[in-house]
């Protein structure tokens, strides 16, 4: 979707971003509201940009901060564009989010709150019943369970941190998955324990299962399952699309994995536990280098620059 900026800036530096932002070609629309800004004091500027200018109008705006000028930028989606004049560049423009929005929307799925460390939770009592069933309820439960529990973003956190030098983004990104997988591990190993007490289930029967089996011991088709699911994931996060990324999350195991942990534990057994957190570190150790190949890519042919803030 193409975008608008708001830029709330010191009136000083008014006219010389106003000069910068009308040189540009995908700059669609251009408004400036004199005094209009209490918070910073100043001027508002709003822009109507394609999404292949938003990075030239972010480095306008950094130049403007690194000259002096107190700045606030916001940006949102919008629904369309009708303007005659320049129908054939809003017919091309590209799919890209900026660093800005790729940061701020893993922040807002994977920080640490009560909701998250809930749907954490249920996702791993979810997958935990799922690991025990057939094939046909099996799937059922482990698309769930990928859709329910928030499990990729805090992980995309750590390559974004590291290909653009982000220290805080790496350590929050460590943090929320830390506390993330223990409350899902957990919430298998609560659910599996019911399980077993109303004999719904054991552990000889789950170490039998075969998709358990499979998470123990996976083939090259499983590792490549991964592979595209974790590249996938990280190219619809940096396309900014974000409401289909269940689909790559169904390829990756890192829900199930995570719950087979908890669900060796409640079973008191360590084989289980270890061919869990063997496929987890397999499938996170994915991500991160497939992440990290995909953010490279974007910032050297896309990008060209670090996040304004």
């Amino acid at each position: 979707m193409h975008r608008t900026i708001q830029i709330a800036l010191s009136s000083s530096a008014t006219d010389q971003l106003l000069q910068e932002l009308r040189t540009l070609d995908g700059v669609i629309g251009l408004a400036v509201f004199a005094g209009a800004s209490m918070k910073p004091e100043g001027d508002v500027i709003s822009v109507q940009v394609l999404n292949h200018t938003t990075d030239e109008v972010m480095r306008a705006v950094e130049r403007a901060h690194k000259n002096g000028a107190q700045v606030s930028v916001t940006t949102a989606e919008i629904a369309s564009i009708s303007d005659p004049e320049n129908a054939e560049a809003v017919e091309f423009d590209v799919d890209e989010a900026s660093w800005e929005e790729m940061e701020t929307g893993l922040r807002h799925q994977a920080h640490i709150t009560a909701n998250y460390m809930a749907l954490m939770f249920l996702g791993g009592a979810v997958a935990a019943i799922g690991l025990r069933e057939d094939p046909v309820p099996q799937a059922v439960a482990f698309i769930a369970s990928a859709m329910i529990a928030p499990g990729f973003e805090p992980l995309a956190k750590i390559p974004l941190g590291l290909v653009l030098w982000r220290p805080h983004l790496i350590r929050h990104g460590l943090l929320s998955a830390l506390f993330g997988y223990t409350v899902l591990v957990l919430g298998a190993a609560a659910m599996f324990g019911i399980l077993r007490l109303a004999n719904d289930s054991s552990p000889l029967q789950l170490a039998r299962n075969h998709e358990v089996k499979s998470l123990g011991h996976p083939d090259l088709s499983s590792i490549m399952f991964s592979v595209i699911g974790g590249t996938a994931g990280m190219i619809m996060m940096a396309a900014y699309r974000r409401s289909v990324i269940a689909g790559p999350l169904l390829l990756l195991s890192i829900i199930p994995a995570a719950a087979l942990i908890g669900a060796g534990a409640a079973s008191l057994s360590w084989p289980l536990m270890k061919q869990g957190i063997e496929r987890l570190a397999i499938d996170v150790g994915i991500i991160w280098v497939t992440g990290a190949v995909v953010i490279a890519l974007k910032q050297w042919l896309v990008h060209k620059r670090r996040p304004f803030v």
